[in-house]
């Protein structure tokens, strides 16, 4: 078949590989708008734009997907079906009806569950047990179309979002194409999700990612973890933002280290501690403003304070 590939993000890059070694034909790629990257914020383009550049396959990159320009090509280059992943942008019904075969999306949880922009994350952040892939027809509605195909992934105890989505995006991506495969032989019919079990996830903000120390531990664990490596969990000493990569959840040294207040610091010779509502965290790696990420052992005995409280 004839495709047009939508995608933007790194994770959207092995789906696109794929895709390029099937039997099927990639003439074109549509993804989001060069972005500022880099500490000097200069125009990039998406991490899909560079592979398929390299390909030296078309790049379509509207400012949004009802642009009549972009309408127009789409409509020239006559796509027999659009596959996606992670585009980032709502597709508008005239732009879903132009191929013939719709646009079929690989999404990275087990739908109806975790719908929307942030599946990966909030997966973890619900201390989920498994979760998976799932190829879909695109409809108006959020995530609601109905489905191809699935694939399964336990989420193991120490996965982080961007460890979970390494390993999605490589088995979504032999989904996709086998998606693909089965709607070309017309031995593949899509089935209508169930209407129980919707559960949605937003975008991860910033905000969201400040790790909130009154919570128990297993959820201060969840939640670095869920947000590591975007947009990076984080706590504040005094008005001083930390950044800080995944904790222990049962660290040598808590159970001697008496109890400690949500976001209170226990320097040990074993470690940093950290109170929650239960017992304390060990902070992993972590980084001051303005400095390199470092051991939490090596932040510790750099600061001059007896009683250090993380908000």
């Amino acid at each position: 078949m004839r495709l047009v590939f939508a995608g933007t993000p790194q994770a959207a890059v092995p789906a696109l590989d794929a895709l390029l070694k099937s039997r099927h034909e990639v003439a074109a790629v549509v993804t989001r708008p060069d972005a500022p990257a880099g500490r000097g914020l200069r125009l990039e383009p998406s991490p899909v734009a560079q592979r398929a550049a390299g390909a030296g396959i078309e790049v379509l990159k509207p400012t949004r997907p009802r642009d009549p320009d972009f309408v127009d090509r789409l409509r020239r280059i006559a796509p027999d079906i659009v596959p996606v992943t992670a585009y980032g942008a709502l597709i508008p019904q005239a732009v879903l009806d132009i191929p013939a075969q719709g646009w079929i999306n690989l999404h990275f949880s087990l739908l109806p569950a975790w719908r929307g922009a942030a599946p990966v994350q909030h997966a973890i952040l619900r201390g989920d047990d498994i979760t998976g892939a799932t190829t879909f027809r695109l409809v108006k509605a959020l995530d609601a179309g109905p489905v191809f195909g699935v694939v399964t992934e336990p989420i193991h105890p120490r996965d982080t979002a961007g460890d979970l989505l390494g390993r999605l995006a490589i088995s979504g991506a032999g989904l996709l194409v086998a998606t693909l495969d089965g709607i070309e032989s017309g031995q593949l019919e899509a089935r209508p999700q169930p209407a129980e079990g919707v559960t949605l996830a937003p975008k991860i903000t910033a905000e969201d990612a400040r790790v909130r120390w009154e919570q128990p531990a297993a959820a201060v664990d969840r939640q670095v973890r869920a947000t590591t490596p975007g947009p990076g969990a984080w706590t504040k000493l005094g008005e001083d933002r930390l950044k800080l990569w995944p904790v222990d959840p049962a660290p040598d040294g808590a159970a001697s280290a008496g109890s400690l207040a949500p976001g209170e610091v226990r320097f040990l010779r074993s470690g940093v501690l950290v109170g929650t509502a239960t017992t304390p965290v060990g902070l992993g790696d972590v980084q001051p403003p303005g400095k390199r990420r470092m051991r939490a052992a090596d932040w510790a005995r750099g600061l001059r304070q007896d009683v250090v409280v993380l908000s």
